[in-house]
């Protein structure tokens, strides 16, 4: 078949087509070639003729899909520009596969009023990847009196978080989450209760025993879970649980489900790919927040992932300079480089695992993602993007990417994007490779190499 179609998108500056490929239609996976133009979908099929002058993307072995979408990336920028700016991060993301990604607040000063907002917008709109922005809850992300939450739904902010802490006062989070249900924007949580984590740095258990260091107990995550889920439930409130790492918040997240509270939830590559038992040699590479839990939590994220209760790959990138995270374990900050690895652990453990198909896979770092950050329809707000999170269709906005299911890479965190090199996968050897990334019809990776 050949469809053809004259729309136009004219920041694409080139006629692109993709030859050799399975595509990721709304049919399913099918064998095609693709044509793009003025940065639409414009001809689909296996009889494609290719317009004169068009460049050439080799697809020949490789998936091609709508471009994944990042729910939790710390992109630093402003006030920590040093470990990633807005610029690297997005880099970073589109050699990862994504065409888009949701900037979290915890910056500084914190993305909590409509002018850093636009500044951060700014940046991102001639980024190689669509910046989106999660809105601070609090003033300051203090936990204590809202931020302008209508204000900056109106520049287009869909999702409001005070990442890095969890909202402590029950009574805020309740108007909060009324709040955000009033404007039709999703509350999401940081789900971590202070008084009962108690400073620890690591999961309690056999190995901060081991180690002597301060522990935190699952429930520290799972008693938030259950209060947001409860509040939630009681207002008809639309929540997004961040970064799940235990199998107490798993069970509670699919009772929730199945008695119809609005809820999503997503969960981080480190978390189903590491455990615990990784802090043996004190480096605190490994040290994150939630913390890395033992097997039996990370095989309930997987087994959420499986079934459906977790929604959402979302990589909670954190770059750090490295002189932060040389300080002693209990010093230096939490957080992984994600964004370029995050695919490839993905496919491993969940695809050449048995968990999910590869379209399964899409759904769950694409097309879930994009409908819960708002990203899956073009907006009409000040700071407008392109739909992302869509199957593979003429007329369609063309954020792809072209996955290479048998190509396998080693990782250097030297050789990374990101301007800090934190990953705590140095030198493994990776399965499933991006090929190329395109951002509203304009190929930002090529042959997996940045091309601005």
């Amino acid at each position: 078949m050949t469809i053809i179609q004259t729309a136009r998108y004219d920041m694409a500056p080139d006629t692109i087509a993709i030859v050799g490929g399975v595509v990721l239609t709304e049919e399913g996976l099918v064998r095609a070639d693709l044509v793009i133009e003025h940065g639409l979908i414009t001809a689909l099929g296996t009889d494609v003729v290719l317009p004169e002058g068009a460049t050439v993307l080799e697809a020949k072995d490789c998936i091609v899909g709508p471009g994944f979408v990042d729910l939790h990336t710390h992109l630093r920028e402003p006030g920590k520009e040093q470990a990633e700016t807005i610029a690297t991060g997005a880099r970073a993301a589109a050699l990862g596969g994504y065409t888009a990604v949701v900037a979290m607040p915890n910056t500084d000063p914190v993305l909590d009023s409509a002018f850093v907002v636009r500044a951060v917008l700014d940046l991102g709109a001639v980024s190689t990847c669509e910046v989106a922005v999660a809105g601070a809850i609090t003033v300051g992300r203090k936990g204590e009196s809202l931020a302008p939450i209508a204000e900056l739904a109106k520049l287009g902010v869909q999702l409001f978080t005070d990442d890095g802490s969890g909202v402590q006062h029950g009574g805020v989070a309740r108007r909060a989450l009324d709040y955000c249900r009033g404007l039709g924007v999703t509350y999401a949580e940081h789900c971590e209760d202070n008084a009962i984590a108690a400073g620890g740095v690591v999961h309690e258990g056999e190995w901060s025993a081991k180690l002597g260091l301060p522990g935190q107990p699952a429930s520290a995550e799972e008693a938030m879970v259950a209060r947001d889920l409860l509040l939630a439930g009681e207002l008809g409130a639309r929540l997004h649980l961040l970064h799940l790492s235990t199998s107490g918040s798993v069970e509670l997240v699919r009772q929730a489900k199945h008695a119809g509270i609005n809820v999503t939830a997503e969960a981080a590559p480190h978390h189903f790919t590491l455990t615990d038992a990784a802090l043996e040699s004190y480096d605190a590479v490994f040290k994150v927040n939630p913390p890395l839990r033992p097997e039996h939590h990370v095989q309930a994220i997987i087994d959420g992932f499986a079934d459906g209760t977790i929604d959402a790959v979302a990589t909670d990138h954190a770059p750090h300079t490295p002189e932060t995270k040389d300080l002693p374990f209990d010093e230096a900050p939490p957080g992984m480089l994600g964004l370029e690895t995050a695919f490839s652990l993905t496919f491993e453990r969940l695809v050449l695992g048995a968990k999910m198909s590869i379209e399964q896979l899409f759904a769950v770092m694409s097309m879930n993602p994009a409908r819960i950050a708002g990203l899956d329809a073009a907006s009409s707000r000040p700071y407008g993007h392109t739909p992302h999170g869509k199957p593979v269709a003429v007329g369609n906005v063309a954020n792809l990417v072209v996955i290479d299911p048998e190509a396998t890479w080693t990782v250097e965190g030297s050789s990374l994007a990101s301007l800090a090199a934190n990953t705590p996968y140095e030198g493994r050897t990776m399965h499933g490779a991006i090929r190329h990334t395109v951002l509203r019809g304009e190929p930002v990776v090529l042959e997996g190499k940045a091309t601005r």
